[in-house]
C-alpha cells in the first residue's frame, strides 16, 4: 500500500514555521487595522507575527540556493514534491508533518506551492538568481501514476479547493476511487468544487459508481478528523500491536 499526501501552499509553510516560532491564539473578530499596525497577521483565530515569516525566509533561502545550484551544475529539475521532501529532511524536527513524510518516503504533492510564503521567497530570490524551474508535470505524472497503479484507492479529503480536485482528478484516471470521505464546511449550492458532493464526483468518474457509501461530513475538519482516526486507523493499530505482543508472549513461554 502507498500513502499520498496532498496539501495547499499555506499548509507547507505553516508546517515549517511552527518548528521555528510559535503562532498565537487570538479571536476571529480582532481588528485587522490594529493587527496590521503591530506586525501581526490573522488566520482565522490564529495570530502570526510577521517576524515568523522573516524566520521562514531566512530558513528557506539556503535551500532555494542549494536547489538552484543543483539545477545549474547538475541539470536537476525540481518538482514541488521534491522541494517539499527536501524541506522535510532539512527541518529535521519531529513536530513537522513534512519531516515524517520524508522519513517514511511518503510523497507530498502541492500543485499550488507558490500560493503563499514559499512563493513569496521564490519571487524575492528570483531577482538575485533568475531561472529556477519548478516542474509541475513531474508531479501530475507522479500522483496520477500512483492512482492508476493502485489495487484499491481511497480518498480522505480535509477541506476543499485545489487539493480536493487534484486528488479526485487523479482517481478519474483509474475510473474512480473505491472509498471516499470528504470533511469540510462548504455547501454545494454555489457550484464550487469545495462544496461538491461525492455524488457529483461519481458523475465524472472520480468516485466509482459502485463505491460503498461515499461520505461527506459537513464539519470543521480538525474537530472531526481526530475522532475518525481514533475509531479507524488507531483502533486497527492498537489491535495489531496487541496481537503482536500476545504472539511474542506465547513465543517466550514456549
Amino acid at each position: 500500500s502507498s500513502g499520498i499526501n496532498a496539501e495547499y501552499g499555506g499548509a507547507i509553510e505553516e508546517d515549517i514555521m511552527k518548528c521555528l516560532a510559535p503562532h498565537q491564539v487570538g479571536r476571529f473578530d480582532f481588528d485587522g487595522k490594529t493587527l496590521r499596525s503591530k506586525g501581526l497577521n490573522r488566520i482565522g483565530n490564529l495570530i502570526v507575527p510577521s517576524k515568523n515569516y522573516e524566520l521562514f525566509e531566512a530558513w528557506l533561502l539556503p535551500l532555494l540556493n542549494f536547489m538552484y545550484d543543483e539545477q545549474k551544475e547538475k541539470g536537476k529539475i525540481w518538482s514541488p514534491s521534491k522541494i517539499i521532501s527536501l524541506m522535510g529532511e532539512r527541518i529535521n524536527n519531529e513536530d513537522s508533518v513534512l519531516y515524517w513524510a520524508w522519513k517514511n518516503n511518503i510523497p507530498v504533492f502541492c500543485p499550488a506551492i507558490t500560493d503563499g510564503a514559499v512563493g513569496d521567497v521564490m519571487y524575492f530570490n528570483s531577482y538575485e538568481r533568475e531561472g529556477f524551474i519548478v516542474d509541475l508535470i513531474q508531479d501530475i505524472r507522479g500522483i496520477n501514476r500512483m492512482a492508476v497503479g493502485a489495487e484499491k484507492s481511497g480518498m480522505i479529503i480535509l477541506g476543499g479547493g485545489v487539493i480536493k480536485h487534484h486528488i479526485a482528478n487523479a482517481n478519474l484516471m483509474r475510473n474512480g476511487a473505491d472509498y471516499t470521505v470528504y470533511i469540510n464546511t462548504a455547501q454545494p449550492f454555489d457550484g464550487s468544487d469545495s462544496g461538491a458532493t461525492p455524488d457529483e464526483a461519481v458523475s465524472w468518474g472520480k468516485i466509482k459508481h459502485g463505491c460503498k457509501e461515499p461520505v461527506k461530513i459537513y464539519c470543521e475538519a480538525t474537530l472531526v478528523f481526530p475522532l475518525v482516526v481514533a475509531q479507524t486507523f488507531a483502533k486497527y493499530h492498537r489491535k495489531k500491536m496487541a496481537e503482536h505482543m500476545l504472539t511474542a508472549e506465547k513465543t517466550q513461554d514456549e
